[in-house]
């Protein structure tokens, strides 16, 4: 077993079909540990640190073997691997992931992506549903023009680096509680309001959407993720862009991935009814011209334990299919329902099941943000409170 459980300061066993499984707490990755790279800075609900996939990657590979993450979300893992000189295989049935994860394994410069900008017209109308509670009107104009012209781009099979990039960084940008967003004040850019819910939240703020200069804002942005980005970076990130394996599957099927073709996993799935998705990004889908309520029927959204196990036993059939012999999935759930549900208990029986070895259970303690106070989470009170990594092998 990899070297992080000796001297862990605390252990306990989980009894298996009478086998003590070890689960060892600590705080084993914090946000001081290392400083992660600015590339990571994308906005996206229920995501976890970077260090988190680094500290099995560094643990568990080698330069150039396969890292696979089928709960993609914004790509963490993904970036991360290819950071450390890993190939890399993202899943997530939700497209915003493509759109999120791609540009950053091929990053611009920033010069080209101000001359994209400065080519780039504005509309002469407004967007075709109200959007007036969320943005001023000369910007509203300059997000429509930003929009038209991705699709027009895509459409045409002309869309280049420079114009994902764009549109990664727009589509980050949309909402947010800060000068740094296109929109009003509004909630954490992690998840979108309704319009109603906006409606109210301006009555309450006495605010109305002032102008942002878009183009300004992404400019800002892109400096902010690129700063810092080392030259040997940017060469693991082109290299791993050259093989990369980005898809749009259920997790439960991906016959485009080989038998045996990965040697870690590292993800995070959807943890029973907690987070909604589609709900969460309507407008990010909207500016990418996806249908939400498509995305929402793909989605699997468990209310109990019982079903949610159900899904993972066929996610953790597919995921011994493409491990390797000596290969490693390393599967975080946490605890939800108030902490009266530890899904790392459902787990370890379930992978065992498909043909894994359950070796150990981390418990990584954590402090909280203030974007976790902001939704009532506290210590041991509610929400998702810790990592909860459950460790597989396939023998």
């Amino acid at each position: 077993m990899f070297e992080v459980l000796d001297g862990a300061p605390s252990r306990e066993a989980f009894r298996l079909a009478g086998r003590a499984i070890p689960r060892i707490v600590g705080e084993f990755w914090t946000a001081r540990q290392r400083q992660a790279c600015s590339l990571h800075e994308i906005s996206y609900r229920a995501c976890f640190k970077p260090q988190l996939p680094r500290y099995f990657i560094e643990r568990l590979t080698r330069p150039g073997d396969v890292v696979y993450d089928p709960f993609s979300g914004r790509g963490t893992t993904a970036v991360e691997a290819a950071l450390l000189g890993r190939r890399v295989i993202a899943n997530d049935v939700n497209p915003l992931g493509v759109i999120l994860t791609a540009p950053r394994l091929r990053p611009p410069t920033l010069e080209v992506v101000a001359d994209r900008l400065a080519r780039i017209p504005n509309a002469s109308q407004r967007a075709e549903v109200d959007l007036s509670m969320f943005f001023h009107p000369d910007t509203e104009r300059e997000i429509v023009g930003l929009r038209s012209y991705l699709a027009a781009r895509r459409q045409a099979g002309e869309e280049d680096d420079v114009d994902a990039w764009i549109r990664m960084v727009a589509t980050n940008r949309l909402t947010g509680h800060s000068r740094g967003f296109f929109s009003v004040y509004t909630l954490p850019p992690n998840q979108a309001a309704t319009p109603e819910r906006q409606r109210r939240l301006n009555a309450r703020l006495h605010q109305q959407p002032e102008y942002r200069d878009t183009r300004a804002i992404i400019l800002r942005k892109t400096a902010s993720l690129l700063r810092g980005l080392t030259e040997a970076q940017r060469a693991n990130l082109r290299t791993a862009a050259e093989s990369a394996l980005l898809l749009t599957c259920d997790a439960r099927s991906t016959p485009a991935i080989p038998d045996g073709g990965v040697q870690l996993t590292v993800t995070s799935p959807p943890f029973l009814d907690v987070v909604q998705y589609a709900a969460d990004n309507w407008l990010r889908c909207w500016f990418n011209g996806i249908i939400a309520d498509e995305i929402a029927r793909r989605i699997t959204l468990t209310r109990t334990p019982e079903a949610w196990a159900a899904v993972m036993q066929d996610v953790f059939k597919e995921l011994y299919r493409v491990t390797q012999p000596g290969g490693w999935v390393a599967f975080e759930v946490g605890e939800v329902r108030r902490g009266r549900v530890r899904l790392d208990e459902h787990v370890a029986p379930i992978g065992e099941s498909a043909g894994f070895t359950c070796a150990a259970i981390l418990v990584n303690q954590q402090r909280f943000t203030k974007t976790a106070h902001i939704w009532g989470v506290a210590n041991n009170a509610c929400g998702t409170n810790t990592n909860r990594i459950v460790v597989f092998c396939k023998e």
